[in-house]
């Protein structure tokens, strides 16, 4: 090539590439408003930032719908999409890829808008605000994310995008429970598009979604069908269907359902299999097993759990098969189908304790509640502990132990009332079938045991390793078995060890634990020691052996039942009350009226006690009045007819409301012992309380007198038998209210009552006391006199009296207000030696704050003798924990008529009947009869609500 062409061209090339170069760097800038810079500036941002943006948007909802499992067990959602109960912080991130997607939104904003005079002119700059938004709003920032839609609406208004950013802010408002906000902007957005499009389906959905939670069905379902018939998208078919399915089976419309289920099954390989196989199990929830072919519809719903497709879904399919046996009452098959449910690992925790809480239930029925109560336990630990479900189950379980402890009881007792009644060679019999059962058990151990042994005697022999871990690798199956007696196992089968033990010892005799035992020399001689340890052993083995004997022989168990009348009385009795219980239990605790009626049914056929009778057949005609009303009304002749005088049969036929007809009331009789307690004559309560127990036994208020029993026997005998009362009650009536307060009280007030002992604070008041055993005996009035007249002549009008119960038998007449010892020794002095008094009786001088001790304790003579006292252990105090209302529904039986809860009483500390210091409180003539006490049940005008 000649020099000079050469040289041109590469002028030329200098000049095109300085151009170039030049119109780059002009369209670069984004403060001009040339056509160069607004196609530079939109090329860049759609094919380098928005382009990477939409890549990791894209990713981040492939991970939404990776990671998102729909609850079948609601109506889904229209957007999949799991909102996330917990905050998130500035500056935190679900997701990585909305997090970059963000970034390059922002990037885009930054780098390449052109806003230009108040108006964007780079038109790309609403994809970017677009991305920012969606961005924020699929990473649940949905204030921020409301914030870059309306930018683009307020800046972009003649966007081509400006549809698609009215959704996305009308779906973040959804978000947002602005519900009727969003239905407002849609139903206005619906008139402005022209083409009905994808966004005309998203559009329709969107509203959809805002309609169903504000609980209009039918609009939803309107708005719905809209976006089924627009959209362009598989996957938005399937679920549109199948959501409509679940929408017309809320509103009881079941062939628009199946239909709507059907239309998903129908799409085929077009719908994502999840949607079509709860298809199906939905459709399979419809078949009406009373009128329908049971077989040909098993045979169908078996090809689906057949089907290579469905195993990620098995645990729903065989759920269904459960439910179905379930209805049918063919427990055994539901069951297994529960458990089979069981068996595949899923990620739906409800599905999961909704089988346990079935397989409770059933065990419930069949009267297996420990089981039951197991089952109840894996079912409360897969629920959340915030909703109604778990609450009720959890009461239900906590309810559940006394139906275990009763329903014992009654077994039991009906097993030995039952064998007890048999004859004599009836007896035997029953036992040679029990012992025979025993041989059977005991001799398949020993041939284990002979099995194992064999088999490590051919180890040894052979040293054969490999065997040796097989027979390893095969025992290791059983150490998670539940049960180690019916294990195979050897070292969990003791008489497979015992049996073994003494093979060994027969055969090799006694060898040292160490290596090549097998050898003669290694033959441990015997001392004299442990020639007696054999010897002891022998014996032992003996014993044993016999004891094995006797296991075989029916008079060892004949001779253990109970023969005398008294006996057999006791158990029959404790038999009664448990039925008893039982049916109050079920009736009021788990409205399970028939099982109730059948509990009551057979106390009243085991001839019980007669205070038992017409309570239990109260109850049975409350039960009967709800599942057989016939039977209601020939229980209640029955009353009114056989036990007419009884509070029972007035109520039942309303004869009167008088205080006179209705005295037996427990309610009124509580009511008037409550006012003798406030008037402090705990004497006559005791006396009276008992009697009522008695009598009222098996009603509601018994908690009641029970508790009011114990407060008495606190005043009356101390603190230490107070806790003994409180015990009972507790122990009686775990589940009431006053159980409840009972335990609450020995779990804090009793130890600090139990920790205060004489001297352990500065006296403050003095009194001085006098015994006054009969207030009618005439010294006892006397001293009375001669007090108060020395109060009046000696003008002490700070000093008041009382009389004050001790024990039972014993009352204090109390001076009080005494300012300190010296005074009270001046006061007693003038009281003995002055000619106007004259007082000969002993008087005891001591503090207010020794005297509370006294009455807490009664402890008396400790006080007057002190190498009597013993100082009790410190207190020490528990933190308290606070109480946790429940609300009393039920799952099974909804609860329509549910009682209030019974009037409870107070959990004031248990305070002596001190001395009052303070003259204002004393009544007039400075005599009062017992103070105010701090222990007090509640009043029954105002009691305190359960």
């Amino acid at each position: 090539m000649p020099l000079n062409v050469f040289i041109l061209k590469s002028s030329i090339f200098r000049y095109i590439f300085t151009s170039f170069l030049l119109v780059f760097l002009i369209a670069c800038s984004t403060r001009k408003d040339k056509l160069v810079n607004r196609k530079f500036q939109a090329l860049n941002t759609e094919f380098n930032v928005l382009y990477n943006g939409n890549l990791a948007l894209e990713a981040g909802l492939k991970d939404i719908v990776a990671n998102y499992n729909d609850n079948y067990w609601e109506i889904l959602p229209i957007e999949r999409m799991q909102v996330a109960e917990e905050e998130i912080l500035p500056g935190e991130n679900k997701n990585a890829n909305f997090e970059r997607a963000e970034d390059k939104a922002t990037k885009a904003i930054q780098k390449r808008s052109m806003l230009i005079e108040g108006s964007e002119k780079n038109p790309q700059m609403d994809e970017a605000y677009l991305l920012l938004g969606k961005s924020r709003y699929y990473d649940q920032r949905f204030i921020p994310a409301l914030e870059a839609f309306n930018y683009i609406l307020y800046k972009n208004p003649d966007s081509d995008k400006i549809y698609e950013a009215k959704i996305w802010r009308e779906k973040t408002n959804v978000r947002l429970e602005n519900d009727a906000l969003a239905v407002n902007n849609l139903t206005k957005l619906l008139n402005e598009i022209k083409f009905k499009d994808q966004i005309f389906a998203d559009a329709n959905a969107t509203l959809s979604q805002a309609y169903l939670n504000l609980e209009q069905k039918d609009s939803a379902i309107s708005k719905l069908k809209q976006a089924l018939n627009f959209t362009k998208k598989d996957e938005e078919k399937a679920r549109y269907r199948f959501i409509l399915g679940q929408l017309f089976e809320s509103i009881k419309e079941k062939d628009s359902a199946f239909a709507a289920y059907q239309s998903v099954i129908d799409m085929k390989r077009k719908s994502p299999r999840q949607y079509i196989v709860h298809a199906q199990i939905k459709q399979a929830q419809q078949f009406d097993f009373t009128k329908g072919d049971t077989l040909a519809f098993m045979t169908e719903y078996n090809k689906l759990i057949d089907d290579r497709e469905n195993r990620p879904y098995l645990d729903f399919l065989f759920h269904q098969k459960a439910l179905f046996y379930h209805q049918q009452n063919n427990v055994k098959e539901a069951v297994f189908n529960y458990n089979n449910s069981l068996d595949y690992q899923t990620s739906d925790k409800y599905m999961m304790a909704s089988n346990y809480r079935n397989i409770a239930e059933i065990y419930f029925y069949k009267a297996e509640y420990q089981t039951s109560g197991k089952y109840y336990d894996s079912t409360l630990v897969l629920l959340n502990q915030r909703t109604r479900e778990f609450k009720s189950i959890r009461k239900k379980r906590d309810n559940l132990e006394d139906v275990i402890k009763y329903e014992g009881i009654a077994q039991r007792n009906d097993s030995i009332l039952n064998i007890a009644s048999l004859s004599d060679a009836d007896k035997i019999a029953f036992y040679e079938d029990y012992i025979n059962k025993i041989k059977k058990e005991d001799e398949f151990a020993a041939e284990a045991a002979k099995k194992l042994r064999e088999v490590s005697e051919d180890e040894s022999k052979s040293g054969n390793s490999q065997n040796q871990n097989q027979l390893g690798i095969k025992n290791k199956a059983s150490l998670g078995q539940a049960n180690p007696k019916s294990s195979t196992f050897y070292f969990y089968n003791q008489s497979s060890i015992d049996f073994g033990k003494k093979e060994f010892i027969k055969n090799w005799g006694k060898r040292s634990s160490e290596g090549n035992w097998r050898l003669s020399n290694k033959k441990q001689t015997i001392s004299t020691e442990e020639e007696e340890e054999v010897v002891e052993n022998t014996k032992e083995e003996k014993i044993v052996s016999e004891k094995d004997n006797l296991r075989y022989s029916p008079e060892f168990y004949i001779g253990q039942l109970p023969s005398s009348k008294k006996e057999l009385d006791s158990i029959a009795k404790e038999r009664n009350y448990a039925y008893y219980q039982l049916g109050v239990i079920y009736k009021e605790k788990f409205k399970e009226y028939q099982l109730a009626a059948d509990r009551l049914e057979i106390l009243l056929k085991s001839k019980p006690e007669e205070r038992l009778v017409l309570p239990a057949l109260y109850n049975l005609y409350k039960i009967y009045e709800i599942i057989d009303p016939a039977k209601a009304l020939t229980m209640k002749e029955n009353i009114i007819t056989q036990f007419p005088d009884s509070r029972y049969a007035q109520i039942l036929s309303k004869s009167g409301t008088s205080a006179e007809n209705l005295i037996d009331d427990p309610e009124i009789v509580y009511k008037n012992f409550f006012k003798v307690y406030e008037d402090r004559d705990y004497r006559q309560v005791i006396v009276n309380v008992e009697p009522a127990i008695e009598k009222f036994t098996g009603e509601e208020t018994l908690p009641k007198f029970e508790l009011l029993k114990a407060n008495v026997i606190g005043k009356i005998k101390g603190v230490f038998e107070y806790r003994k009362a409180l015990n009972y009650v507790s122990l009686t009536y775990p589940n009431s209210e006053e159980g409840k307060e009972a335990e609450l009280l020995l779990s804090d007030n009793i130890p600090y009552l139990e920790s205060l002992y004489f001297d352990q604070a500065e006296p403050t008041s003095y009194k001085v006391l006098y015994h006054a055993d009969n207030l009618e005996d005439k010294k006892t009035k006397v001293l009375i006199e001669k007090v108060a007249k020395f109060i009046k002549e000696r003008n002490q009008s700070q000093l008041i009296t009382s009389i004050d119960l001790y024990t039972m038998d014993k009352n204090f007449f109390v001076i009080h207000g005494l300012r300190d010892e010296e005074y009270a020794k001046g006061v007693v002095s003038i009281l003995k030696e002055f000619k106007d008094y004259k007082i000969s009786e002993k008087a005891i001088i001591i503090s207010s704050e020794n005297y509370k001790i006294v009455q807490i304790r009664k402890n008396l003579e400790e006080y007057l003798n002190p190498d009597l006292r013993v100082v009790p252990p410190p207190y020490v105090a528990k933190p308290k924990q606070p109480k946790q209302t429940e609300i009393k529904q039920e799952i099974v039986i909804p609860n329509k008529n549910q009682k209030k809860p019974a009037q409870t009483q107070s959990t004031n500390n248990m305070q002596p009947p001190s001395g009052i210091d303070d003259p204002k409180s004393t009544p007039k003539g400075n005599t009062r009869q017992d103070p105010e006490s701090q222990m007090m049940p509640p009043s029954p005008n105002n009691p305190k609500k359960g």
